[in-house]
């Protein structure tokens, strides 16, 4: 097997060496169906460690020789014979920190150390929490005697954070990053022979990369990899396209690996299949020369006419199978999925996809939901992106981060465009070797439009800023000269970094591109981040020392600006590229506008941290889907004791005109102001207000407020009825609590507790409330202005799923759905 530095270039394209003998009788061929190439490893056993104690550390360190000699003395739980069956039972992903109990600063607190605890959602972790910023985790391996002769190796997609990997009590990899992928080959250190085979990984979590909630464990996929021993090397398949008059010509590098001990010669074999399934072209290579334990690459191309383009409303893919060929035997497969499309940055006409202008309305998120934490399973990667599909968002930057390959693959099955952003902004030897690897993991998404560079980082508009910029920005064009850089600035749009990269980013200060794009017309611009409107859920009106803001499109801190304000530039300015709301949900962490306990997360979100819509996320869908009637009416109307005061009543539409009804009788009718809203100051009455939407004098939508009676049912609703008995699907359960008549309750906090009768578990509970102190992890949560969600994972049997949510006094609510087979 190479060494871990040679493994992990092994996408290099290095040039072959001439033969000089045959490829060695033992080589084994491809593994067959039942033994496939890549195994998810989801269940592990997970314990916390201790960075303060050795003996709660389960030895680590507690010897001083401890990397004296490999295979011992590193950790008890390292070794391959510890019993671990005290340890919990996890499934991958898992984010520790989530299950910890909240911090409340001590009094007096220092303000470094309160804005570090805010900053991760006051969760118990860090240097200040020894007991809870280690974790470790252990998982056995089924390796076979037929598995000597292939290559193995483990890839990790993240894990949070200073990592240490052991095979049978040998440390085979070390890993700083929180975000970056990393692989590492572990065949040296297996026993084949049948004795016990186990990984286990120590994940140091007290120190952090960022100033909003991380979480802490593998909480990305975790895969182990069986090949033969010559074979596609990690992320060595690379295919790009170029879409022209004639069609598309696709050409597709692959870099073959030779773990073996003697040079051989093998063929690759590519066919590239359509989005519907049909082999439509060939690829053939010349025969490639493979040097002992070397690498070699080999490029072909193939015109594809009238293909089939990728887009964000045919999100089309299609696959390239490629098979290694030595002495006849196909001893390697492996498929690389890839859309054909054309993206442009331009000056004038802002972005454009397949040749036509598309404005990006894009939003920046972090990576946690409620109830899991970072820890999101594949399936609510893609919930996500369907909600704010629905808004007409088209667009995502991974802040500020490179996101989770899961998020990537849903995001190229759904038509969500991507911007991957590099956690570091630095040309040191670490940081480039992550970027690397971000690139040639991330290079084959046809969703992924950009790579960014940098965000608001402190030298970006210095000399030293456009040295650093430039060399990543280098390495970059080297491994994927198909995309361009970015950076998202707040100053220095004019020089240093911004002098670099070839797409120049503004968080917030929108108002300002028009000035900068008169001075430099042939520079292409976007909003970085935008917006920044903060709310809290289902409320209308201040209330700083409840920690809570309203849900009008008002609030914002003094660096950004409204929806409406940011949005009405940008829809009407050709040449900016588009924007990115900061932020599509709310996220734990940096808490703001409150930033004191017990604020626990963003109110930044145009949905809060469960995915429930606050009203700002009308307004989007309103200017985002104009082609879809709408209007939208806030706030509730149900507000006892106020008979006769004003309530400030908006609409949200896209509607020529609308017309505002309170008890049938007519408050007026006005036109819609083209990406604004409407007002009017309405005397409460009870009962029920109703917007209209008309046009060319036709009514074509409406919305409806009633004044709601006390709580008498919980309703439940499954974001699917068919999911996968994979054991990794996941159902998306919304609840929430109505009158006797089915209204809406608006300020119901009903306690509720959610029940599975079938294969499948309640993973998490969450409600939207960025102050809610309750257990994520749990199986019982209050409503939150009238909703509550939870998270409920489904086994591997098929068969019925009765979900159910009850509360004191109230009509329970069920949910039922039926779990089908997994395909393998």
């Amino acid at each position: 097997m190479p060494s871990r530095r040679e493994f992990l270039q092994s996408g290099a394209s290095l040039a072959g060496v001439a033969a000089t003998g045959l490829v060695p009788a033992t080589i084994a061929a491809a593994p067959s169906t039942a033994t496939a190439r890549t195994i998810r490893l989801s269940e592990w056993r997970f314990h916390l460690g201790h960075a303060a104690d050795q003996d709660r550390d389960f030895g680590y360190g507690r010897n001083q020789r401890t990397f004296a000699k490999a295979g011992a003395a590193t950790a008890d739980a390292a070794q391959p014979n510890f019993d671990d069956t005290a340890w919990r039972k996890v499934r991958i992903p898992h984010d520790w920190a989530v299950e910890l109990p909240f911090a409340k600063p001590a009094v007096p607190a220092t303000k470094e150390s309160e804005d570090a605890v805010a900053a991760h959602g006051f969760k118990a972790i860090g240097r200040d929490h020894p007991e809870n910023s280690i974790g470790w985790y252990r998982t056995a391996l089924t390796i076979s005697a037929a598995d000597r002769d292939r290559s193995l190796w483990l890839e990790f997609d993240g894990v949070f954070r200073d990592s240490i990997v052991f095979i049978n009590g040998y440390v085979v990899a070390t890993n700083a990053s929180g975000y970056a992928p990393f692989a590492v080959p572990i065949g040296d250190f297996l026993d084949y022979d049948g004795g016990p085979n186990v990984v286990a990984v120590r994940v140091d979590a007290s120190l952090g990369e960022g100033w909003f909630y991380e979480g802490a464990g593998l909480y990305r996929n975790v895969d182990l990899v069986r090949t033969a021993a010559i074979h596609v090397a990690y992320h060595g398949s690379f295919v790009s396209c170029a879409v022209g008059p004639d069609g598309a010509d696709v050409s597709a590098t692959i870099d073959i690996a030779n773990d073996t001990s003697a040079p051989v010669v093998a063929q690759l074999n590519q066919t590239i299949y359509d989005p519907s399934g049909h082999s439509v072209a060939s690829l053939t290579a010349a025969a490639l020369t493979i040097a002992a334990r070397g690498r070699a690459s080999a490029t072909a191309h193939v015109v594809l006419p009238a293909p089939k383009l990728w887009s964000v409303d045919t999100p089309l893919l299609y696959r390239l199978h490629t098979e290694v060929v030595v002495e006849g035997v196909v001893v390697d497969r492996f498929d690389t999925p890839f859309g054909i499309r054309t993206i442009h940055f331009d000056p004038a006409q802002g972005f454009l996809l397949n040749g036509k202008a598309v404005k990006l309305l894009g939003t920046c998120n972090h990576q946690d939901h409620a109830g899991v934490g970072t820890g999101i399973p594949d399936a609510l990667h893609g919930w996500r992106i369907d909600q704010l599909k629905a808004m007409g968002s088209n667009a995502w930057r991974s802040a500020h981060n490179p996101p989770a390959t899961a998020l990537l693959d849903q995001c190229d099955a759904k038509g969500m465009l991507m911007i991957v952003e590099a956690r570091r902004n630095s040309s040191d030897p670490e940081s480039m070797d992550e970027l690397e690897r971000i690139v040639r993991r991330d290079r084959n998404h046809p969703c992924v439009i950009a790579w960014s560079l940098g965000n608001e980082e402190p030298q970006q508009g210095t000399a030293r800023g456009a040295r650093v910029t430039a060399a990543m920005q280098a390495r970059v064009r080297t491994l994927d000269p198909t995309r361009p850089t970015t950076f998202a600035f707040d100053n220095s749009w004019d020089k240093g970094a911004a002098k670099v990269v070839d797409v120049v980013g503004f968080n917030y200060r929108t108002d300002q591109i028009e000035a900068f794009h008169s001075a430099h017309p042939d520079v292409p611009v976007y909003g970085s981040e935008t917006g920044s409107t903060v709310a809290t859920r289902g409320a209308y009106a201040n209330d700083a020392a409840a920690h809570v803001m309203r849900a009008y499109d008002t609030e914002h801190p003094w660096w950004a600006s409204t929806a409406e304000s940011w949005w009405s530039i940008a829809a009407e300015r050709p040449y900016i590229a588009g924007g990115f709301i900061w932020t599509g949900f709310d996220y734990r962490g940096e808490p703001t506008p409150y930033s004191q306990f017990p604020s626990i997360s963003s109110y930044f979100g145009v949905l809060d941290t469960c995915g429930f819509p606050k009203d700002n996320y009308y307004y989007y869908r309103s200017w985002w889907r104009p082609d879809v009637p709408l209007v939208h009416l806030l706030p509730h109307w149900t507000w006892p004791g106020r008979d006769g005061m004003p309530i400030e009543v908006w609409v949200h539409g896209n509607c020529e005109e609308v017309e505002l009804l309170l008890n049938g009788r007519s408050l007026g009718r006005k036109a819609m102001p083209r990406n604004r809203h409407l007002v009017w100051n309405v005397a409460y009455a009870p009962g029920r207000i109703e917007a209209r939407g008309y046009n060319s004098g036709r009514r074509v939508t409406q919305a409806v407020r009633e004044t709601a009676g006390p709580a008498a049912a919980v309703i439940l609703t499954a974001d699917k009825r068919l999911p996968v008995a994979s054991g990794d699907d996941v159902v998306v359960v919304r609840a929430e609590i109505v009158d006797r008549r089915g209204r809406p309750v608006p300020d119901a906090a009903s306690p509720l507790h959610f029940s599975v009768v079938g294969d499948a578990e309640v993973i998490g509970v969450g409600n939207g409330d960025p102050t809610c102190l309750e257990a994520d992890h749990a199986s019982t949560r209050r409503a939150f202005h009238g909703l509550a969600q939870a998270i409920v994972r489904i086994g591997s049997t098929a068969g019925p799923v009765r979900i159910a949510a009850t509360s004191p006094g109230l009509s329970a609510g069920v949910a039922m759905v039926m779990a089908k087979p997994s395909v393998k």
